[in-house]
């Protein structure tokens, strides 16, 4: 029987019951978190612990005239929306793995809601991540400069950026279909989260290495979301760095135009 049969033949009927659907399987996600703490936990300190070893141990912001710490800590918010994908990539390969999603793809319910049940868990646990992040960072002798309204701008760039890559993550964990395959996606998205201006600007590095760094997703959300607290970033002087804002935009639009409609599809077809 399908959620269209169920819910009746108006267009009102079908959305509220592609809402209700879609809130059930939130809330299974945030269950979770009750049933499983530590991982939260750990999720929420793993980028504390990388601020402050980069800010107090490794040093970072090389290139960067001003406050390094100022630098560091809006390149950490966007570094840490980025390496959320391997947590949605578990979620779902697990839930793949036990046969879970099978299981509610027999259930009379809109086929869609469980993909927007993770995308909207996630995306609160991002929101918890950044809370706790910039409360750290304002610890550390972080501050924002230029009012409320450019840092919830910011803010919103930081889960713009989240929004694409958690699509990304469901996509690829659909395709690996196993948990044992996230360690090789982990391969892959340190060196992309490390490839860019979070720790230091593309003017101090070899100039192909910098125009390499310039083009990175992360790194036009990093040099958006500084521009908007009035944190020190990049010399600018090129375009990607003079367009941060548009492309911080762009790139994460494009991923989500990309990516959603293949994990969409992809789901629809995982009996094929």
């Amino acid at each position: 029987m399908s959620a269209v049969t169920v819910a009746g033949e108006t267009g009102t009927g079908r959305i509220g019951w592609a809402l209700a659907d879609s809130w059930t399987m939130t809330r299974r996600e945030l269950a979770h978190w009750a049933r499983q703490p530590v991982q939260v936990v750990v999720g929420l300190v793993f980028p504390v612990m990388l601020l402050l070893m980069f800010n107090y141990l490794v040093g970072g912001g090389r290139g960067v005239e001003g406050d390094t710490t100022e630098f560091l800590v809006p390149g950490m918010l966007a570094l840490t929306m980025a390496f959320g994908l391997e947590g949605t990539m578990l979620a779902v390969t697990q839930d793949l793995g036990k046969g879970v999603i099978d299981r509610f793809r027999s259930m009379p319910m809109v086929s869609g809601a469980v993909l927007v049940g993770r995308s909207v868990a996630d995306m609160l646990q991002s929101v918890a991540a950044l809370a706790v992040m910039i409360g750290v960072g304002y610890a550390v002798g972080w501050r924002w400069h230029n009012g409320t309204a450019a840092a919830l701008a910011a803010v919103g760039l930081l889960l713009l950026l989240r929004f694409a890559m958690l699509w990304v993550g469901i996509q690829l964990a659909m395709v690996a279909g196993r948990p044992e395959m996230v360690q090789a996606v982990q391969i892959l998205v340190w060196p992309v989260g490390f490839l860019s201006n979070v720790f230091a600007t593309p003017e101090s590095m070899p100039g192909w290495l910098g125009a390499v760094v310039e083009w990175n997703p992360m790194s036009a959300t990093a040099t958006a979301v500084r521009d908007l607290f009035g944190n020190p970033g990049a010399a600018g002087g090129t375009w990607a760095s003079d367009h941060a804002g548009l492309l911080a935009v762009a790139w994460p639009l494009a991923l989500t135009a990309v990516f959603l409609p293949l994990a969409v599809t992809r789901f629809r077809n995982l009996d094929n």
